[in-house]
Parts: C-alpha cells; sequence; structure tokens
C-alpha cells in the first residue's frame, strides 16, 4: 500500500479523531506554536463528555477552546512545561499549573519517568514523498511523546513550515493512528516588540562582548532581541547559532550576512535550534532551509555539547537577582511567570566553553501597579521565588547601569558589584541591608558603588 493510499485511510474528522480521548486521559497538546488547534475545538464540543482529562504542553500563543466554558475546570486541566501569559491566566482561575524541569531533560522525562501517555496530537506540516510529517519548529520533545503513546493523531496545517533536521524532527505515517486536515490557521506568533532605551543600553553592554566566530544562544524577550538586532548592524562575522529557542533576531543577523557557522566544531554551517517562536518572518525562513537545523532539545541543550563549542555567548533574562547572585527568572514569589526553561543548562554550558560567556540581563527597575518604582536587585529573593540559576552558577550580570562577573567573587564583593549596577535611588538601602545580612565587609568601599546618577 502506497503512502497516500494509507494518508485516506487514516484521515478522519477532529471531530472522529478525539473520540479516542477518555475521562482522566493524560492529552498531549503539542508544543508552542503547533499546539492543536482543529482537534481543540472538536474536544472542547466533548466537554460535557468527559472528566479529569489533564492535557499537557507549554508556551501557548492562543487560547484554548476547551478552557472558554465557565466550568473548564470541572473537565481539563493544562500542565505546563513552560508558561506564557495566557497559561497564567488560566493558573489564576485554577485551571493551569507548572511543571518544573531543566527542559534539557524533557525527552528523558517522557522516556524514562512519564513513561505513558493516553494521547498524543499536535500540528504538523503536510507528509512529504516519503511519508513522514515534519513537526515544524517544534521538534524539541515530539519525538519522545511519540514513543511513549498509545495513540498518536496528527493535525496538518499547511502553514507548518517544513524544518529540516538531522533526527527526531518528523513522524513517519506507519507510526499516525489518525489524521486530520486542519483549518489551515497561520500559526501563533511572539513578537519582539519595540525595544527600550534600556534595552538598547543593556544590549550595546553585551554586544561589546562577542568576538567574531562567537556561537550565539538567545533567550525569549526584548532584551536578547535587541542584541540580535544589534549584531546584525555590527561588524561582527563567522557567527554561529546553537540555541534552545530560534527568534526573530536570528533571521535579522542571518540576512545580514553575519551567520555562517564556520567556526562551529560540528553542525558547521548549520543554525541549530530545539524550537522557535516568532513572525512570520521567522516561519518562512525556517522552511525547508537547509541551513537551519531543527533538533530535540536534549540534543541543543547538552551541557556538554554547548561547552565545546569555543566562545559560546548566551544571553537570557531575568525577573529579579539577590546580593548572593541567585537569579530569578521565572516566577513573582510563589507565582510562576514564565519557566526554567534551559536558562541553566546554556549558563552552565557557556561558562565551561573555551572563551565563552553568559549574560543574564535585566532592567534595574519596575513599576509596581501603584507607579512606584521597585529594584529588581534585591537582598534576598522573595519568599517563594525560583531560584532559577544558583548563585555557584551565575557569570555575567547586565543593568542599563553597566556589567559585573560575579565568577571567583566572595560575597562581600559579589554584593558590592551588584549594588554598583542597581538604580542609584536603592543602592544605599542594598548597602545597608548587606550590612545586616553580614556580606558587606572593611573591605567594601562605599566609593566604588556611586550612589549618585
Amino acid at each position: 500500500m502506497g503512502y497516500e493510499e494509507e494518508y485516506q485511510q487514516k484521515l478522519v474528522s477532529a471531530q472522529e479523531a478525539v473520540k479516542v480521548i477518555k475521562s482522566g486521559d493524560w492529552v498531549d497538546y503539542g508544543w508552542c506554536v503547533t499546539t492543536v488547534e482543529a482537534l481543540d475545538k472538536a474536544l472542547a464540543e466533548r466537554t460535557d463528555e468527559l472528566t479529569e482529562v489533564k492535557l499537557r504542553g507549554g508556551i501557548l500563543t492562543k487560547p484554548l477552546k476547551v478552557f472558554e466554558r465557565e466550568d473548564a475546570g470541572e473537565h481539563f486541566l493544562w500542565n505546563s512545561w513552560h508558561m506564557t501569559g495566557i497559561e497564567r491566566k488560566m493558573a489564576a482561575k485554577g485551571l493551569a499549573y507548572y511543571a518544573p524541569l531543566r527542559y534539557s531533560e524533557l525527552p528523558k522525562y517522557y522516556r524514562e519517568n512519564i513513561k505513558h501517555v493516553d494521547v498524543a496530537m499536535f500540528q504538523v506540516a503536510p507528509m512529504d514523498k516519503h511519508g513522514y510529517f515534519n513537526f515544524g519548529p517544534s521538534a524539541s520533545h515530539l519525538m519522545a511523546v511519540c514513543e511513549v503513546a498509545d495513540h498518536i493523531i496528527v493535525e496538518v496545517n499547511q502553514n507548518v513550515p517544513r524544518a529540516l533536521g538531522g533526527f527526531e524532527e518528523g513522524i513517519h505515517i506507519s507510526k499516525v493512528d489518525a489524521i486530520v486536515e486542519g483549518e489551515n490557521l497561520p500559526l501563533g506568533e511572539i513578537p519582539a516588540g519595540p525595544p527600550s532605551k534600556i534595552d538598547k543600553k543593556v544590549a550595546e553592554l553585551i554586544v561589546k562582548e562577542i568576538p567574531n566566530g562567537a556561537c550565539l544562544q538567545l533567550g525569549i524577550g526584548g532584551m536578547p532581541n535587541t542584541v540580535g538586532s544589534l549584531i546584525a548592524e555590527s561588524d561582527l562575522k563567522d557567527l554561529g547559532v546553537h540555541t534552545e529557542m530560534y527568534v526573530d533576531a536570528f533571521v535579522d543577523i542571518a540576512k545580514a550576512g553575519k551567520i555562517n557557522g564556520s567556526k562551529k566544531p560540528f553542525d558547521r554551517f548549520r543554525q541549530t535550534y530545539a524550537f522557535g517562536a516568532g513572525t512570520k518572518k521567522l516561519y518562512d525562513y525556517i522552511d525547508d532551509n537547509p541551513e537551519c537545523m531543527s533538533a530535540p532539545v536534549d540534543y541543543t541543550n547538552d551541557i556538554a555539547r554547548i561547552s565545546a563549542i569555543d566562545n559560546f555567548i548566551s544571553i537570557n533574562n531575568a525577573v529579579n537577582i539577590d546580593l548572593f547572585g541567585q537569579v530569578n527568572a521565572e516566577s513573582a514569589g510563589t507565582k510562576q511567570i514564565s519557566g526554567a526553561g534551559g536558562q541553566l543548562d546554556f549558563v552552565m554550558g557557556a561558562h565551561l566553553s573555551k572563551g565563552g560567556k553568559s549574560f543574564v540581563c535585566l532592567s534595574s527597575t519596575y513599576k509596581q501597579k501603584d507607579g512606584s518604582l521597585q529594584s529588581r536587585i534585591l537582598p534576598t529573593l522573595a519568599p517563594g521565588s525560583i531560584v532559577t540559576d544558583t548563585r555557584a552558577n551565575t557569570m555575567n550580570i547586565v543593568t542599563e547601569y553597566g556589567m559585573v562577573c560575579l565568577k571567583g567573587k566572595s560575597t562581600w564583593e559579589r554584593a558590592e558589584a551588584l549594588i554598583s549596577i542597581a538604580h542609584p535611588a536603592f543602592r544605599e538601602d542594598l548597602i545597608q541591608a548587606a550590612e545586616k545580612m553580614g556580606i558587606w565587609s572593611r573591605c567594601n568601599k562605599r566609593d566604588n558603588v556611586i550612589i549618585d546618577d
């Protein structure tokens, strides 16, 4: 039997496909921009028939249909590997919960810890002539999900780009139980937005530290994307890419002729990534582009692999940091904002790389709802805050007031360094707090911490 004939035999409506889902099932919903849409809508239509269906995925770019009803929580529960604003709103209503992880371990979680998924369903690119459905910009951990799933449903979307790779970037029709042709809606987008003055200042400080031939990893958010924009405008050359998330900034850098991957020790001349999310510009760029290499996250985020690349540059965001150097990049106290992702993997890998550097960037302050200014550099993290990067792993911290490297520094040196890049309005208070905590010694000099702006 040919692939086209097999395709027609397995082709069903979304309503028919979701009949396999039972109360109490664990259902993987895809990942980021390839989260199901037609199947989500069809499952929502079955709400009254089901209870305690546990859905799982992450980085949602669109609201889910199954959670539109007021009583949705009586029927469905969302389990997120990494939250967005959509998922935070769901969590506030008791509809969603975060699953802590190091993103690099996610495929192993499925294969060795979770071990069983009742139904796996996700959007894919149209089948190729060899019978494969490409995972699009979401290879990440999807093959591991499929390997432990009892039932696999693919939702075909003509707008899913064919993201080339080397392994685990697609699934063969022989392993698929049902095929649904979706509505071919545009993929969800995560635009970076215009950079602020603070973003630009932080980016300027970082770009100065990047050498020719460096290999780049950019995290999600305005500051990393602004760094990418400045790199595209710079004189840097022979850059490489080995990243968890592929973002619009990489497209700009590549089109500016800055990326060729010639200095990488493996995957030479290719931009390697675990998943991609941005705007249509990004999806069009990676479609059938042999320069871009889609790979599972346990490959892209492997610390040993990262550290084997000379001059590896890792750039990520943070919510806040304390005077000991503990970085919180994912929560506001006990409220989960995003997730750990692969930040720690890249912080560690970059430091172990010959000539490598990791940068954690943040604005020195933010405004509370009442308009008051709050420092992001704190004496200690707020109760319940998550330590994404431990103090032993933190390297370069960057705000609009400067850059400091914490490697090799004792607690009193760290306190002085971090206070020096805090907003001037908070520096004296931070010094007093450091004194009370016993991390401000006779060797500290107030003159080294400029109090006036």
